[in-house]
């Protein structure tokens, strides 16, 4: 699959088949993805990574730990509010979504069950967790973002699907204590990976991108 292919093809898997990806395809999907800009060259970005029995243990236990109400605690503040038109390309994206599986806007159940799926991976495979470097702070991040955009986009071009998870950061104590990774290892997100059911309608839907001219004002040299 060439670069445009994988671009334009790429979303968010919502439900997985129990299909493993082969560790040599992971190792291509990771080679290609640490060629990934960052700033000063520090590629802050590690991961962990899970298969087999290690992602059944770790999405059962990460699940009892969020369906406990246990309250959110990112390292990485979540958003304070949606407003204009941020709300509203959330809102569009919950409905799609929320309507492919026949959940109605009144079945708080429901929601709430589907929004739990995000701690059993959507039933995938794998999930990697990235972390980076604290005292790289702010840009530290941002090159972690570029990081999951590369491993999105690899992955795509193997024939392997994903879903970057922000959910998976609300308990980034949890994660640390269960994989004993040191206190300065900031969780960014999770992504989870595998091969996507193709017949599950929560597949099935597309969200839309805006318009080239809506992204930016040309300013034009003249003369």
């Amino acid at each position: 699959m060439d670069l445009k292919d994988a671009i334009t093809s790429r979303y968010s898997a919502r439900k997985f088949t129990d299909r493993p990806v082969a560790r040599s395809t992971i190792e291509r999907i990771l080679d290609l993805a640490r060629h990934t800009a960052s700033w000063c060259n520090t590629q802050p970005w590690q991961l962990v990574i899970t298969s087999g029995d290690a992602t059944d243990r770790f999405r059962e236990a990460i699940w009892t730990h969020a369906a406990s109400g246990n309250p959110p605690a990112p390292d990485f503040p979540f958003p304070p509010r949606y407003e204009g038109v941020y709300q509203q390309r959330r809102k569009v994206c919950g409905v799609q979504l929320y309507k492919s599986i026949g959940v109605t806007r009144d079945d708080k159940l429901g929601a709430m069950k589907q929004m739990l799926e995000n701690f059993r991976f959507f039933e995938a495979p794998h999930v990697a967790l990235l972390t980076t470097e604290e005292a790289l702070g702010f840009y530290g991040g941002v090159d972690c973002g570029l990081f999951i955009n590369s491993f999105m986009l690899a992955a795509r071009s193997l024939g392997v699907d994903c879903i970057a998870q922000a959910a998976l950061a609300s308990y980034p104590d949890f994660i640390r204590t269960y994989f004993g990774l040191p206190e300065n290892r900031k969780l960014v997100c999770g992504i989870s990976f595998g091969y996507a059911d193709a017949a599950h309608p929560i597949n099935n839907y597309r969200t839309e991108r805006v318009a080239v001219e809506d992204m930016l004002p040309w300013h034009r040299a003249s003369g």
